[in-house]
């Protein structure tokens, strides 16, 4: 029979430095598996913890190379150390420098630390990514640091777990152990494979099991007029299907599209998921829907479609497709 885990508060805090993500977590235990854990943290992280409560996460973490943040509990320090320790491994002085020196103007630009998950990573992968980040808008890279921080999350849930599964727990599901070696190794890209694996893991068996760790399209609405998340608009997600290869700019379509799924963008304008969990995207073109009019009654847009193609090469990849809006107005971009 499964055993179920209790955490304290300030144990779930060391895996995410945010108070509300700790309380919520308290009050989601107790848990049967660090799947189930991982579960109920993906969603508190993505759906409850407010931009606050984000930012509050970042902050406890140190600059890369630099000193332990004063907000972290001691087994947090501890844990950023190891998570930094194959890119102090393998830093030089000159290194060092260029990266406190970028570290620096990452802040002064974005106004939070900059977010990596860095397990395994040298200082000149995390250098490289840094610079490459830089230029994101400032929208973009919050989205980014949030999605790192979860890896971190997830990553530390699974040390906190391998503290507490003893051994006949660990024959019901798969050895801890060997979970948190294997992320050390790989890092994040991993994860969800791990989290989605059976008890045949321990039998010696195969398991077919997924990398994502999210679904693979999703979309964020902000209200750029009020300056805030736009809640309650209504979104769908379709796939092309018709007669021709695509749908043909000027020609009726009719008929033409078959609903992948359909949800409403939550308080922080994040809609719920609109496709399963698949491993690859069935290539083709996509279409997302936003009841626009709905929500700005008195607006110009009654609705806003947005079309994309996802090629060959390109479905297993994650497409997040945020949505800038306005009364009389709209943008978006592709983000990572």
């Amino acid at each position: 029979m499964a055993s179920n885990y209790d955490f304290r508060e300030e144990e779930f805090q060391a895996c995410c430095g945010s108070s509300k993500f700790a309380k919520e977590m308290v009050s989601a235990s107790p848990f049967s598996s660090l799947e189930q854990a991982v579960a109920a943290a993906r969603h508190i992280w993505f759906n409850q913890v407010d931009v606050n409560g984000w930012l509050e996460a970042f902050s406890a973490h140190p600059r890369i190379g630099g000193q332990v943040s004063k907000s972290s509990s001691q087994t947090s320090a501890q844990w950023s150390k190891g998570e930094q320790s194959t890119a102090m491994a393998t830093a030089t002085g000159s290194s060092l420098q260029e990266l406190a020196e970028w570290n620096s103007q990452y802040q002064q630009k974005f106004g939070f630390v900059f977010l990596i998950c860095a397990s395994g990573r040298s200082t000149s992968e995390i250098l490289a990514e840094l610079k490459k980040r830089y230029s994101n808008r400032p929208i973009v890279e919050f989205e980014i640091a949030a999605q790192e921080q979860m890896k971190i999350t997830e990553l530390r849930l699974a040390k906190l777990f391998s503290t507490k599964q003893n051994t006949s727990s660990t024959r019901e599901s798969y050895s801890p152990p060997d979970f948190v070696r294997k992320v050390e190794e790989d890092r994040v890209h991993i994860i969800g494979g791990h989290l989605g694996a059976t008890s045949e893991a321990s039998t010696g068996k195969t398991s077919q099991v997924l990398t994502r760790t999210r679904p693979p399209i999703t979309t964020h609405v902000l209200d750029v007029a009020r300056g805030s998340p736009a809640a309650g608009i209504d979104v769908r997600l379709e796939r092309w299907i018709g007669t021709q290869p695509h749908p043909l700019f000027g020609e009726g379509d009719v008929g033409g599209w078959v609903l992948e799924g359909s949800s409403a963008t939550d308080k922080d304008g994040r809609s719920g998921q609109l496709l399963s969990m698949v491993e690859a995207l069935n290539p083709g073109i996509y279409r997302i829907s936003f009841n626009t009019g709905k929500y700005f009654p008195a607006g110009f847009f009654p609705y806003v479609s947005i079309v994309f193609e996802i090629r060959e090469s390109q479905k297993l990849e994650h497409f997040h497709v945020p949505l800038l809006l306005s009364p009389f107005s709209f943008s978006t971009y592709r983000g990572s």
